[in-house]
């Protein structure tokens, strides 16, 4: 999907271990499986928890968000551009994680899947 060159977008193989996740689907696809060490807040509670970003985002890095296909993290990225956070949208999201030989967990560090 192409969201415009508006959105400051990254691929699955650009990202280091070590890079800031932020996972902004819903609480059943979370469950089902994520990413190891990312920050899980769904989209629907963003902005009421938008704080919950700022004290665990690093001050001068790069956030990067992830959904299931990339569009609710495209909507979150360009909103967090817009608070002036360095912001970048995972192209292909978690299927593209999953797809690319990226370990998805469970809540209990069992291996996990992408709904």
């Amino acid at each position: 999907m192409d969201f415009g060159s508006g959105v400051p977008t990254v691929g699955v193989s650009d990202l280091s271990d070590g890079d800031f996740l932020l996972d902004v689907r819903e609480d059943d696809e979370w469950e089902a499986g994520h990413a190891a060490g990312a920050l899980h807040i769904p989209m629907s509670e963003f902005v009421a928890r938008y704080g919950e970003l700022t004290e665990a985002a690093p001050q001068d890095g790069r956030v990067h968000v992830i959904c299931r296909s990339g569009g609710r993290s495209a909507q979150v990225t360009m909103y967090l551009a817009q608070q002036g956070v360095d912001a970048a949208n995972v192209a292909g999201g978690m299927e593209a994680w999953q797809a690319e030989g990226r370990p998805v967990t469970d809540p209990k560090g069992n291996p996990g899947s992408v709904v």
